[in-house]
């Protein structure tokens, strides 16, 4: 009997601490979502207590409005640029500092300087997205005063009276911010990939070497195998924070919440803020939020899929 009390002790022990935190979940994160959706059904202005059931008006409305339709495509391009170039270049650089350079007798190390290297890759990671877009802002800058104006002109590229400008030219503002999304995520990615492959046994790069295998052939041969999962989790994330895009783009570019220069920049959560805070159509704005919900959990669960392969152990 005592063993069984002691067991009931211990199952409402453990219940009494899931209990609150499950509580606090399905109050602050799950009944949001909930509310959301119920929302996206009617006409609410998002500051009166009254609406109306509109059925599916909003998301029909959705298919119609060709501002969320290029909103849509260029979060549609980010998806597939800002996680492709930014684990390239993080695992290209995780190699180099931690498997890059060879050292005597066949041993394997980074290249000289990888400690100091990995602090400059990760600065940019602790910078917050504030102080980026004002720092990105000044690089951009129309006049001679922007960092790549400046060197253009010097270097005789750009007339100093015609200067590129880079946040206001339709075709080069979605690249320009890619730029600073890639600069960004690029250092916390290179420290992931690094603390995976220092968990790779030393001798696997040595036996590779040992066999003649080049730094090219070690990499796609040895480490992005044993790195594979790093990358499947790395492709998700980034594809989350591709759907996003708020901050830089209401931050950086013209417009009310940016997507300027004529929505060349726009992405859907700009678009969702201007209806919603601006426009006063809530009810519209929610719908917006339900389809980026969607979105990526369907991509998400593309993804995942898609990078599936057998597990590697060592």
């Amino acid at each position: 009997m005592s063993q069984v009390a002691q067991g009931r002790g211990r199952g409402g022990f453990i219940a009494g601490f899931l209990l609150a935190p499950l509580a606090l979940y399905l109050t602050f994160v799950i009944w949001p979502y909930v509310q959301t959706f119920g929302y996206s059904f009617t006409n609410w202005t998002g500051q009166s207590p009254t609406f109306d059931f509109v059925g599916v008006d909003n998301y029909s409305a959705l298919m119609k409005d060709e501002v969320f339709r290029g909103a849509l495509w260029n979060n549609l391009l980010l998806l597939v640029f800002v996680p492709v170039v930014t684990i390239l270049l993080a695992l290209f650089f995780a190699f180099m500092v931690n498997a890059g350079g060879r050292g005597g007798a066949g041993g394997v190390q980074g290249v000289r300087g990888s400690g100091f290297y990995k602090i400059v890759y990760f600065f940019p990671q602790v910078l917050s997205l504030a102080i980026l877009a004002v720092l990105f802002g000044a690089v951009y800058r129309t006049d001679e005063g922007g960092l790549l104006n400046g060197i253009l002109i010097k270097l005789g590229l750009v007339d100093r009276l015609h200067p590129i400008e880079w946040l206001n030219e339709p075709n080069l503002v979605l690249w320009c911010l890619l730029l600073v999304v890639v600069w960004h995520g690029v250092g916390f990615y290179l420290v992931l990939f690094s603390a995976a492959m220092q968990s790779v046994p030393k001798d696997i790069y040595e036996a590779a070497l040992l066999d003649g295998a080049g730094r090219a052939q070690t990499f796609f041969k040895v480490t992005l195998p044993l790195l594979w999962d790093s990358v499947q989790t790395s492709a998700v994330y980034l594809g989350i924070a591709a759907m996003d895009m708020f901050v830089l783009v209401s931050t950086m570019t013209s417009g009310q919440f940016g997507g300027g220069p004529d929505h060349h920049s726009e992405v859907m959560a700009t678009v969702l803020m201007r209806n919603f805070l601006y426009f006063g159509k809530s009810g519209y704005a929610c719908a917006m939020g339900v389809v980026m919900l969607v979105l990526t959990m369907i991509l998400s669960v593309i993804t995942l899929r898609a990078t599936r392969r057998e597990r590697i152990e060592f």
